[in-house]
């Protein structure tokens, strides 16, 4: 699954190359011109990393900034400024920002760090344990004492992203787009079915979840023993 990146910036001619390059190399991008517009886009696209200028119309990077930062479920974040002032650096890693690039900057040096800051803050997992289940998703299978449990490909997904988040809530909203890939989310009990499917597979009591729980109205979330 693509990582996810929304780029923060009032230079249209900085965001459209940022854009370009960011595709090319397999990112989905979406593009925020303003403040106020980049905390909007950050709840409907849901990025894994945002990009963002900290000279912004409507509100402040240094305001976008702490308001991401101040969720539970939060992107990571690289501030661009043409501003050189290591006040401004100090305050924005305190806000929470994950690294800090100053422009003009090179294209290679900035994907290696957009690499760097997924890495760390996205880590690959290789395998989970549910009880007596082992989830392994380089292989895509699920064990029971060495038996196939029988799980779909898409139950893989959802207990990957929900395993990438463990002991956080993962919407339905967002699982509707990772896992199902819909770019506007319609009104549907898809995501619930599923997981009443799941739960059937890998919960001891499918009725009194133990490790697939229900966040109420929000969505689910993954606990490991």
């Amino acid at each position: 699954m693509a990582k996810r990146l929304l780029v923060v910036e009032d230079d249209v001619a900085i965001s459209r190359v940022l854009y370009d390059n960011l595709v090319y190399e397999g990112f989905q991008v979406e593009c925020a011109a303003d403040g106020r517009q980049a905390l909007v886009k950050a709840q409907t696209f849901v990025p894994d990393l945002v990009l963002l200028d900290l000279m912004l119309p409507e509100r402040s990077g240094f305001e976008v900034c702490e308001a991401m930062c101040s969720k539970s479920q939060r992107p990571a974040i690289i501030v661009l400024t043409a501003r050189r002032d290591d006040g401004d650096k100090v305050r924005a890693l305190n806000l929470g920002a994950d690294d800090y690039v100053t422009k003009p900057f090179a294209l290679d040096e900035l994907l290696a760090r957009v690499n760097a800051v997924l890495r760390r803050s996205h880590p690959q997992l290789a395998s989970i344990v549910i009880g007596p289940i082992v989830v392994d998703f380089r292989t895509s299978r699920a064990l029971r004492n060495g038996v196939d449990c029988g799980l779909r490909p898409r139950e893989i997904e959802i207990l990957r992203h929900l395993a990438d988040r463990q002991g956080k809530i993962v919407t339905r909203e967002e699982l509707l787009r990772l896992v199902w890939g819909y770019d506007h989310v319609p009104m549907t009990r898809t995501v619930d079915i599923a997981i009443a499917r799941l739960r059937r597979k890998i919960e001891p009591d499918p009725h009194h979840p133990q490790f697939l729980r229900t966040a109420h109205r929000d969505g689910y979330s993954l606990t490991l023993s």
